[in-house]
């Protein structure tokens, strides 16, 4: 019988999606077993909701013995350095993303953890790969280091589900977008932002192109498939830490005209920088008919319905004075 989670190691936490991932472990295994980290401190409210440490993934002895100190059996990895973060500074990118997993794996190998969660991202396709309904098994070819990383690390995530026989799994996240927290210097941020903006000013300038079309994903549907991936029968996975996994795609102008259907005065300016080449790179559309057989995945929004309900929460935090400047 397979062994069971039941005490969480998080990294990353302050993060756009850890932030509330944390939330979601929390409320499903306890307050008190889900040990939260990251490099920086998180919110208050995220901090001081359970168990929380200071950690750098890349220190291997220093985050071995926080993992034994709380006994955690199950790690969410979720520390990165993002897409137009990582361009920045590709050195500190590597160090981060692959020295941070491979100690990571390297602690799951030698305690026998029962689990461990390894997000991955659109970010591992490239020009080569096609565009349209880009396909589970295709060309990898990314052109940012954030990429290379992440094509790295489903690969020696898959090792070492087949060496040694470690429980490892990831999906290939697109942009996420979510309420909460804001994002950490990815490239699909905009759609983020683009809400805030809305919200406090009516007007948003977009550092990509009015036709940029992306695979996207709804914060709630982030965590449900987060969790369910986690959740499912080992047995049933011929995949492991790559799956493709979304919920819609749509490019800055169709956004921006959603939005506009609940705020009719919306002004977007177009001002493409750095990062419009790389969302260049990046499918338009994903096939993720692998998770959806290997799993089950299906998503509960669509644009209209992750729009209406953005708007209104952000609503809600500006009344509350919450929204910030």
């Amino acid at each position: 019988m397979a062994k069971e989670t039941k005490r969480v190691l998080m990294t990353g936490a302050a993060g756009q999606i850890g932030s509330e991932l944390a939330e979601a472990l929390r409320k499903k295994y306890g307050r008190d077993n889900v040990l939260v980290t990251d490099l920086v401190r998180p919110p208050a409210a995220l901090a001081e909701a359970g168990p929380f440490e200071l950690a750098d993934v890349t220190d291997r002895a220093a985050l071995d013995g926080l993992i034994a100190r709380f006994g955690a059996d199950t790690i969410y990895h979720l520390a990165a350095l993002l897409s137009a973060t990582g361009e920045k500074n590709p050195q500190k990118a590597w160090a981060v993303n692959m020295n941070g997993l491979h100690n990571v794996l390297e602690i799951g190998r030698a305690r026998g953890l029962v689990r461990i969660f390894s997000p991955s991202s659109i970010a591992v396709f490239g020009p080569a790969t096609p565009r349209e309904m880009t396909p589970q098994d295709t060309v990898l070819s990314p052109t940012t280091i954030y990429g290379v990383t992440k094509v790295a690390g489903e690969l020696l995530c898959d090792y070492y589900v087949r060496k040694y026989g470690l429980d490892v799994r990831g999906c290939r996240y697109p942009g996420i977008i979510s309420h909460q927290t804001r994002p950490g210097g990815g490239t699909t941020d905009y759609a983020v932002a683009i809400f805030y903006d809305a919200v406090k000013n009516g007007r948003y300038t977009c550092f990509l192109r009015e036709d940029t079309r992306l695979p996207m994903m709804y914060m709630p549907d982030c965590l449900k498939c987060t969790l369910d991936l986690m959740d499912a029968d080992f047995a049933r996975l011929k995949h492991h830490s790559s799956f493709n996994v979304t919920a819609m795609s749509f490019s800055a102008g169709e956004l921006a005209a959603e939005i506009r259907k609940h705020i009719p005065a919306f002004e977007v300016r177009y001002e493409p920088d750095f990062r419009q080449a790389i969302a260049d790179s990046w499918p338009a559309s994903i096939d993720d008919s692998a998770a959806r057989a290997e799993w089950g995945w299906k998503p509960d929004y669509d644009l209209a319905a992750m729009t209406k309900d953005m708007l209104a929460a952000l609503r809600n935090r500006q009344a509350a004075g919450t929204l910030g400047g």
